[in-house]
């Protein structure tokens, strides 16, 4: 009947999920808690007749032409380069903090002496980490770092995460670089689009298989159990693989407690004029209680006479109230996370897999990645 089970429907699910349908033949059942398909990356059509990510702005960048190419079998594309700016001291400058900003923020005099300073002691087009360029002994670097992490890093981070940058994992803070040059994209990948009907469309033609089966608005503990290190579909024991994307201390009952992540509310608003905003993103490090506002006519293009626009407010996570985003990176919630995983071993036929279920943040280039790379070496080769 059902040859695998998969939790969640997210990227990682999808395409696990494709290609077991596609490459073993095998039945797949999806189980979604939510009421559509595509995860985070779920976008639709609004009533401004405006495509949006209900999630929150999911922009597709990579340099993996592997992942281009197998996710080309579903989409076409469109050319999208992400560019944002930061609202400080009451302009917008842009980020991330390169050399047209530079000449933003500062005195032209001052702009070239430090422009000068970065060309000596780094390569161009060169990202470096605001918490290493801090490090740095030479006193004009020294300021150009203070400035950049008072008015554009401390900030955010601590809305984003409720905790200062020090507190935080290294992988989170050197996503808030400081770039050698003057490329005003907020990425710097080779491939930087946007599938043309979008991520919910591209999804959709992944899932268009007789063996893929689908139940939306489900919680998996409605339908499946966990007793004696076995799994049970509909209260018959299940010998199948059972792929989890989901968080993985609600799948063991919080056998070890809860893994902390950080939530955001998302607030869409209509604007009644063509545009709101210069660019698709704006961010505001200083001020307001949002962290940044995306107006989703800049990404995809449409007629209209009207916008929307999205403003995100970081909250704490807490269970059956909000969405969880992001892990919370310490060591103290990793040792946690590592239990947790450890006793994952005791369900031979279990595999985990995804930003909840790794506790471990993903792009979506990553994530596809990585469910390939599962395919392959845990499911494929054991075919």
């Amino acid at each position: 009947m059902i040859d695998y089970i998969i939790i969640g429907a997210g990227l990682a699910g999808c395409v696990l999920a494709q290609n077991i349908a596609n490459k073993l033949d095998k039945k797949v059942l999806i189980i979604e808690k939510r009421n559509h398909i595509g995860g985070n990356c779920f976008d639709y059509k609004d009533e401004n007749n405006i495509l949006i990510h209900k999630y929150g702005p999911h922009l597709f960048h990579t340099d993996n032409r592997e992942v281009v190419e197998y996710l080309s079998q579903f989409t076409s594309w469109d050319i999208y380069n992400h560019e944002v700016l930061a609202y400080i001291d009451g302009k917008k400058v842009s980020i991330p903090f390169n050399f047209n900003t530079l000449y933003e923020v500062f005195p032209e005099s001052k702009a070239k002496a430090l422009e000068d300073k970065l060309l000596q002691n780094y390569e161009y087009n060169l990202k470096i980490p605001i918490l290493e360029l801090k490090k740095s002994e030479d006193k004009d670097l020294a300021f150009l770092a203070d400035y950049i992490y008072d008015k554009v890093f401390v900030n955010y981070t601590a809305k984003q995460w409720g905790m200062k940058p020090e507190e935080m994992d290294t992988a989170v803070t050197a996503r808030v670089p400081v770039f050698i040059g003057r490329d005003n994209r907020y990425f710097n990948d080779n491939y930087q689009m946007m599938p043309t009907n979008g991520y919910t469309k591209m999804i959709e033609n992944m899932l268009n298989h007789p063996n893929i089966k689908i139940m939306i608005n489900t919680d998996f503990k409605e339908v499946c159990s966990l007793e004696n290190e076995q799994f049970y579909l509909f209260d018959s024991k299940f010998d199948g693989k059972v792929i989890y994307t989901g968080q993985i201390d609600e799948l063991f009952d919080y056998k070890f407690g809860e893994l902390p992540y950080r939530s955001v509310d998302m607030k869409f608003e209509t604007v009644e004029k063509e545009f709101y905003q210069e660019k698709a993103t704006v961010n505001y490090p200083n001020d307001y209680e949002f962290t940044r506002i995306t107006e989703f006519k800049h990404i995809h293009p449409t007629k209209s006479d009207k916008t929307t626009i999205l403003k995100e407010y970081p909250q704490e996570y807490k269970i059956g109230k909000n969405t969880p985003y992001y892990p919370i990176f310490t060591a103290t919630n990793q040792e946690n996370y590592n239990r947790y995983l450890e006793y994952s071993k005791e369900f031979k036929n279990l595999v985990l897999v995804g930003r909840l279920a790794e506790y471990k943040y993903y792009d979506m280039d990553d994530i596809i990645k990585r469910a390939l790379e599962v395919f392959d070496k845990e499911i494929y080769e054991q075919n």
